[in-house]
């Protein structure tokens, strides 16, 4: 437990085992266990949060967020159980199965919803995903069994992991484009290059992180700071996705500079696959 937590603190240092470790080391070792199970027994789920366009009012695409049906605790977030995934490695096959469902629901909206061609489904890509040396061949898969036009698929990947190895990051969203699917680059602006670097990875959309997004009706700083992402992002001629959108003053805001899409709980939390294909079909606006 203490060689763990160590290595967990960036390794080079030292750790002195206490009763909280192992409370820790149990925790994470039940979750593990737990988590071998659900892939198993069929216990994980993907809620949607639908993404609306600022230009025409209406849903245009949703994206997909895990979450474990616990046998005993209930519906449980990722962030209860995905960092224990990445130490534990499970993310690849948590990730196979959030690529393959997403898919498989993107491709119902596109056969069964009217403005189902329209729609964009964006799946996230882990660090430890990124790594893996089939990645390419296994999302190609995905997408010809599923049926889908991958133009309508966005991987989002966050600009932290973009940053740890530049050039191979690159080399592998150059092969990911190769397959015709769009990248988003997520959480941006809490990285410290990121214009260094927006230019030099192959993007189509910027979602622009909740910690600017929120107050920003009433904050001139952060819509300044917002004003500028987007006003870069359409000179680089790339989408902007605002994120956590909570009230009508931020929403009026990010109407008012120009950006592209937004999400949020202000328009849906997210959905079930059932209510969100339901939303879509009844066609709200804003």
């Amino acid at each position: 437990a203490a060689l763990h937590e160590a290595k967990l603190r960036g390794r080079d240092r030292t750790e002195v085992f206490t009763g909280t470790l192992r409370t820790r080391a149990v925790d994470r070792l039940s979750v593990e266990t737990g988590l071998r199970r659900a892939l198993r027994r069929d216990e994980l789920r993907l809620h949607y949060q639908p993404q609306v366009s600022l230009e025409t009012g209406r849903i245009c695409g949703a994206e997909a967020l895990i979450r474990w049906q616990h046998p005993e605790h209930g519906l449980i977030g990722p962030g209860d159980f995905i960092p224990i995934a990445e130490q534990a490695g499970l993310i690849i096959p948590i990730g196979h199965w959030v690529l393959t469902e997403g898919c498989h629901r993107l491709h119902l909206w596109q056969t069964e919803l009217p403005n189902g061609s329209e729609l964009t489904m964006g799946i996230n890509l882990s660090g430890r995903q990124l790594l893996n040396p089939h990645l390419i061949e296994e999302i190609g898969d995905v997408i010809d069994r599923s049926g889908i036009d991958p133009g309508r698929l966005e991987i989002e990947i966050t600009e932290s992991i973009l940053l740890d190895d530049v050039d191979r990051s690159i080399s592998v969203l150059e092969r990911l484009k190769g397959l015709g699917v769009q990248l988003a680059l997520d959480d941006f602006g809490t990285g410290y290059s990121s214009l260094t670097y927006l230019r030099s990875f192959p993007i189509d959309v910027v979602k622009i992180d909740r910690s600017f997004v929120d107050g920003i009706g009433a904050d001139e700083g952060n819509a300044a700071i917002v004003r500028s992402i987007v006003e870069l992002s359409r000179s680089l001629g790339l989408r902007c996705i605002a994120e956590g959108v909570e009230n009508e003053a931020d929403l009026e805001v990010l109407r008012q500079i120009g950006c592209h899409e937004v999400q949020g709980f202000l328009l849906a939390q997210p959905l079930t696959a059932d209510d969100a294909q339901r939303l879509i079909s009844y066609d709200p606006q804003w």
